[in-house]
Parts: C-alpha cells; structure tokens; sequence
C-alpha cells in the first residue's frame, strides 16, 4: 500500500493549526474506509504545526517559487562565507534582509487572504523572519521549509559578516600571517560545526526515542479506538435486529387491535339480534297464549248452549 498522497499532506499543512487535528483525523478515517491503515497511520503521525509555522508552510505551498530563491540566496552566502569574501558576504547580507523582508509581506498577504488566520495585529510576524533567516545558515530548516511541513518557529544562527583577520603580537614584533589566521579560524569553524552536529544527533536520538514511545502510545490508542468501533458497531446491529423485531410486534398488535375490533362489532351486533329475536319471540308466545285463551273461551261458550 501507498503512503499518504502528497497533495493530501500539504492540503493539510495548509490549513489553519485550529482545524488541523479535525482535518487530519478525517484524512485518517477515510484511509482506513479506503482500506489503507498503512496511509491511516502515516497521516495520525502528522502533527499539528505552530500558527508561525503554518504561516510558513503557506509561503512554501503557495508560493514555492520565493522559497526557491531563498534557497538559492543561502547557497550564495554559504559560498561567500566559505571563501571569506567580506565585500561579497556584506553585499549577499544586505540582499538577505530585502528578501526576508519581501518574504515576512507576502506571508502577511497570504494570512489576510485565509478567513480562518489570525488578524493582522496578532500575526507572529517576528518568528517567521527568524525561521527565514534560519533557513539561511541551517539547511534541515531550509528543507522543511522547501517541503512545506515545518511544525515550529525556529531562530536565526545567522552567517553575519566575515569577522576581519585577527592580530596578536608575538616577541620581535612579528605578525602572524593571515594564512596561519585563516587556517585557525577555519579548524573552529569546523570545530564548531562538528560540536553542532554532535548536539543535533543527540537531540535526533532523544526525538527518536520520544517518537518511538510516541508511536507505541498510538498503536495501543489505535487498537483500543478499533476494538471500541467494533464493539459500538455490534451493539448498533444488535439495537437494529432489536428495533426491527419491534416493528413486526407493532405491526402485529395493530392487525390483532383491529381484528379485535371488529369482533366487538360483530358482538355488538349480534346481541342486538339477540335481543331481537327474543323481543319477537316474547310477542308470538304472547298471541298464541291469547289464542289459546280465545279457544277455550269459544269451547266453553259451545258446551253451555248445548
């Protein structure tokens, strides 16, 4: 299976740090719905960016071509610092302000044009000149910015102007000779970036172990999310059936009710029948009883006259 879409990683780098965690964790959702945990994990692992480093990451993802000249401005004052050429460091320095500058004023036309940013007066403005101009001298950050997921603002390590020769006096008065200057100056500055590198691999190992632990808390929370859907969606199935089986009883009851009904009708109208009946054959007892009484009258009369 495929890792996360690019475009999906940087849609969700664009969004304002607020609604990152909602619009990741549906990214998430729908991996999963697509049958891709490997996607689904990658995309948890992504955090939530600071409002200046969001801000960055829109400069990067909208507008990828100034970020490249940045890049591109770096390499030159590198060159220039390497090769100690003060009037060309100075001249690349000044450059470097004009475009953090121009960079900081585009970051602020992009925010005014996001409905979601922060307004005008509450923009960290100041960290994200500091993350440009770090981006300058330390290119971890530079990358992170080229790649549009930097997570924090960082601070400038700067490349400064090239210090001049140093002089020390020395018995008889001699000077040391600037190659002598330049080669010590040059074993600092490598002591110095390796002392750096040796502080960036130990802060490295510290993060792996962190993000290793990290990850461990988020396999366990992702079992534990998996085992409760599963529950929540046997309960669901359960209420279904539950709810439906319901339904035929209601259907049922109504059918009985009515059948009912119509058997207290049919009662009803029997007992008027009933009553009827009864009520006629009181009356024809009743005539014949009168008749009988009539004929034995006319008996009677038909033996006194004999």
């Amino acid at each position: 299976m495929a890792g996360p879409p690019p475009e999906l990683v940087q849609r969700l780098y664009a969004t304002p740090p607020d609604r990152f965690v909602a619009a990741r964790d549906a990214a998430v959702a729908e991996a999963r719905r697509a049958g891709d945990p490997k996607a689904a994990r990658e995309i948890g692992r992504l955090r939530r960016p600071t409002v200046a480093a969001w801000l960055v990451n829109l400069l990067a993802i909208r507008r990828p071509e100034l970020v490249a000249d940045l890049a591109q401005l770096a390499e030159s004052l590198r060159v220039a610092q390497r090769e100690l050429r003060g009037g060309k460091l100075r001249e690349l320095s000044a450059q470097r302000r004009a475009v953090v500058g121009a960079l900081v004023g585009e970051v602020r036309k992009l925010a005014a044009a996001e409905p979601e940013a922060p307004p005008a007066g509450k923009l960290p403005l100041a960290e994200v000149e500091a993350t440009l101009n770090a981006a300058l001298s330390d290119t971890e950050v530079a990358e992170q910015i080229r790649a549009g997921r930097l997570l924090r603002s960082t601070h400038y390590a700067g490349f400064g102007e090239v210090p001049r020769p140093q002089l020390r006096l020395v018995t008889g008065g001699a000077e040391e000779p600037p190659e002598r200057a330049g080669t010590r100056r040059s074993r600092d500055e490598q002591a110095a970036e390796r002392a750096a590198r040796a502080e960036r691999a130990k802060r490295r190992r510290a993060l792996d172990r962190e993000l290793a632990k990290a990850r461990g808390d988020q396999d366990r929370a992702e079992q534990e999310l998996a085992e409760a859907v599963r529950s929540e969606r046997d309960g669901t199935a359960t209420l279904d059936r539950i709810e439906a089986e319901l339904a035929e009883l209601e259907r049922r009851r109504a059918g009985a009710e009515q059948e009912l009904s119509h058997a207290k009708l049919a009662r009803r109208g029997a007992e008027r029948s009933v009553t009827a009946a009864r009520r006629r054959t009181g009356e024809v007892e009743a005539a014949l009883e009168a008749l009988d009484a009539e004929e034995g009258d006319a008996a009677d009369g038909g033996h006194r006259a004999d």
